[in-house]
């Protein structure tokens, strides 16, 4: 039996109430996706400890909803709109998707990733040797950081060629752990992990436990104002910059900031933000992507 999704775009104001018409009328999923991801104008949605926005939702959204075998997409869709109070009924597109076994197909579509000189993340199902490497064993789950994204795979390159053995780091923004397992594989300790989402705390602590690593990970409110040999923070542009006197709080004098989830053109904004806190600069650059680094300079 093949399933069938529908594909289209809506403004911010509509797009909960469309994707809650959807699901009212049996959809079998909805997924929401920023219509403008990795594109310059890109528009972050974060929540951090401190900070308040009234932001809810992208400028435009991608909603994709799988239907169920008996639904038709055009009489699905417009009785959607009617239910949600749209003036027209959007345009759409449709793909089919075939039955499989996902579990077995997600397996074989996940391969192991090579990051840097040593590093290799490897799903738990793969049983792969590999000589003089660091392996993390990381299954995809709900939060960010498989090491797939260039974002991450900068973070990852940098910790593996400057965290050295005995350096205290912080990995804000935790998502999976991938960041702060990596960085005690490299002999960082302590290592601790700060997220907003209670979700990705647990997951990043099961993470570290198949791992067979010690990390600290909580919430923002348990971020201890400890200052840290290494600061990391793989998030997005504004939080970043709104975040600033924060992150450089926790840097030690003479220790290091490294910032990413930042696009080529956000650079200048970002380090105009941390100017009189840290002098930041470009490390490497990664299809659009930006890893920012720099030293807090020390006390005379």
């Amino acid at each position: 039996m093949n399933y069938r999704e529908i594909i289209l775009e809506i403004d911010r104001d509509n797009t909960e109430a469309l994707s809650n018409a959807l699901l009212e009328l049996g959809v079998l999923s909805v997924c929401i996706e920023d219509a403008d991801a990795e594109m310059p104008h890109e528009q972050a949605l974060f929540s951090e400890s401190g900070f308040v926005t009234d932001q809810i939702a992208w400028m435009r959204s991608r909603v994709i909803s799988m239907l169920r075998p008996q639904q038709d997409p055009a009489v699905l869709l417009a009785a959607a709109a009617n239910k949600a109070s749209l003036p027209t009924c959007p345009v759409f597109t449709t793909r089919d998707l075939p039955e499989q076994d996902w579990v077995r197909f997600m397996q074989s579509y996940i391969e192991p990733i090579h990051i840097g000189h040593r590093i290799w993340v490897m799903p738990s199902w793969n049983n792969t040797q590999k000589k003089d490497a660091i392996v993390l064993e990381l299954d995809p789950g709900l939060a960010f950081g498989t090491g797939s994204h260039p974002t991450t795979r900068l973070c990852m390159e940098w910790i593996e060629q400057h965290v050295r053995d005995g350096d205290s780091l912080l990995d804000y923004g935790c998502g999976s752990g991938i960041l702060a397992i990596l960085a005690f594989k490299c002999g960082a300790s302590p290592v601790v992990g700060i997220d907003t989402d209670p979700q990705a705390v647990e997951l990043a602590q099961l993470n570290s436990e198949r791992n067979h690593v010690r990390i600290s990970y909580g919430l923002p409110c348990e971020c201890h104002e400890n200052e840290l040999d290494v600061v990391i923070a793989n998030i997005l542009a504004n939080p970043l910059k709104l975040m600033a006197p924060m992150l450089t709080s926790r840097v030690k004098p003479g220790g290091r900031l490294v910032l990413s989830g930042i696009l080529t053109c956000q650079v200048d904004s970002v380090v105009a933000a941390y100017t009189g806190h840290i002098e930041l600069a470009v490390w490497r650059e990664c299809n659009g992507w930006v890893c920012l680094a720099g030293r807090r300079p020390t006390i005379n």
